[in-house]
């Protein structure tokens, strides 16, 4: 639109200067009324509310030849052809969001049907195409920490639905544990690592700092990859699919390897029976590949953060003064211990789980005994039992290892996912909810 207005100018400073013709008051439009980030359907419509303005020169300037009005003219076609433009633009996107939305002729509500179809703009769907988990081989026992903590299995067992867990050793790393669980998942869905364009890995327990998907990459022979880690405690395999998604959506990539693997066991306090019962160690990854629209298979998420709840629950820097020189200090970084207000985050987890979950399924316009298997994050079996009974589902329908992992964070929907497919609970074309 700005070429468009200047154009304007351009042809009626001519006319100006040959002292002949009409001034069209549409000029180019100032930055300060328009950015560059503004989206275009909203510049076409400033556009559309400016007005041209045509008089004649003052009659002692003399008629106009027919050269000037020939720029004229011009002129004048430029600037009404930037007007219309702006209109049939802003029509289009119009008619464009109504679909979107799903208000076409008087329609309230979208079906998963609707849904899909309204991600016409992107290039293409997804789907996952295959699976893969691994765990560590050191497995503690409730009846192993009754040697450490006073606690006993019963009680363990009553309160979390956890009876072992899989920990790491002094000598093992999160990496090796990312790189068995996403070589499983590519020979399942029998994709050559050379074929991967992006390796996603979710975790709060990285090897290094500076990143550990990058060399998790590396070990598969990931060649062409791009690798990074995405930091989101337990709900980062959730947030790294939905970020893999855009990827794909958009076209930016077409195979791409979504990691979730966590050891929060090296962060708890094994002193705290509070906390140190509830966490093991494992990986769980899954390969999403693009795919035509219509066989989408991502009909939609719902995502969330509250900050103010870090308070209850978290695993904090802690640093410590240095002193460098000339009464100047810095400081040395660590982390504290991992730190947990069961109470709070058992009730903010009651509450916030169906109240998400009802959202979701009210946007695809799904019933909830249309869910064929509900799989949460391991934490804690009330949990899951609380969140089924919300939607009246039956105990048979909820995928569930904790009773093997414990609370594997980032880890615990892959990887349960995973055991799921593996014995044929879940099967192509069942509608999951996580």
């Amino acid at each position: 639109l700005k070429v468009f207005g200047t154009l304007c100018f351009a042809y009626n400073f001519a006319a100006i200067s040959a002292m002949r013709g009409v001034v069209c008051s549409t000029l180019s439009i100032p930055s300060s009324h328009a950015p560059v980030t503004w989206p275009l359907v909203t510049q076409t419509d400033m556009a559309r509310h400016h007005r041209c303005d045509a008089w004649q020169l003052d009659a002692a300037v003399g008629s106009p030849s027919k050269s000037s009005l020939r720029v004229n003219f011009t002129g004048l076609t430029v600037c009404v052809g930037g007007v219309a433009a702006g209109f049939l633009l802003s029509c289009k996107r119009a008619a464009a969001r109504q679909r979107h939305c799903g208000t076409c002729n008087g329609s309230k509500k979208r079906s998963w049907r609707t849904f899909l179809r309204s991600t016409a703009q992107f290039a293409s769907g997804i789907q996952i195409t295959g699976t893969g988990s691994a765990a560590p081989s050191t497995v503690v026992t409730n009846d192993d920490l009754s040697q450490i903590l006073d606690t006993n299995d019963e009680w363990i067992t009553q309160r979390t639905g956890i009876k072992r867990r899989h920990v790491l050793g002094a000598d093992d790393s999160l990496g090796a544990l990312a790189v068995s669980a996403a070589q499983r998942a590519l020979e399942n869905a029998n994709v050559a690592p050379e074929d991967v364009d992006m390796v996603l890995l979710a975790t709060s327990t990285p090897d290094d700092l500076f990143g550990t998907a990058p060399r998790v990459a590396s070990e598969l022979g990931c060649s062409r990859a791009v690798g990074f880690d995405l930091t989101a405690a337990c709900s980062g395999f959730v947030f790294a699919l939905v970020t893999a998604s855009q990827y794909i959506r958009t076209g930016a990539a077409s195979t791409i390897v979504v990691i979730g693997a966590d050891c929060l066991s090296r962060w708890v306090d094994w002193s705290d029976r509070g906390t140190c019962i509830l966490f093991g160690d494992g990986a769980g990854a899954a390969v999403v590949r693009a795919t035509a629209l219509e066989d989408d298979r991502l009909l939609g998420f719902e995502m969330g953060s509250d900050g103010k709840g870090g308070i209850h629950l978290g695993c904090s820097g802690a640093t410590e003064s240095v002193s460098l020189g000339d009464r100047k200090e810095g400081s040395s970084g660590s982390f504290r211990q991992l730190y947990m207000n069961g109470k709070e985050v058992f009730r903010f987890a009651t509450l916030r789980v169906p109240l998400v979950l009802t959202a979701l399924l009210d946007r695809c316009d799904t019933k909830s005994e249309d869910i064929d298997w509900l799989l949460l994050h391991q934490a804690n079996r009330r949990i899951m039992d609380s969140a089924a009974k919300r939607f009246n589902l039956p105990q048979e329908k909820i995928i569930c290892n904790l009773d093997e992992y414990g609370n594997t964070s980032a880890a615990s929907i892959p990887l349960a996912l995973d055991e799921a497919v593996r014995d044929g609970r879940v099967k192509p074309g069942q509608l999951l909810a996580w």
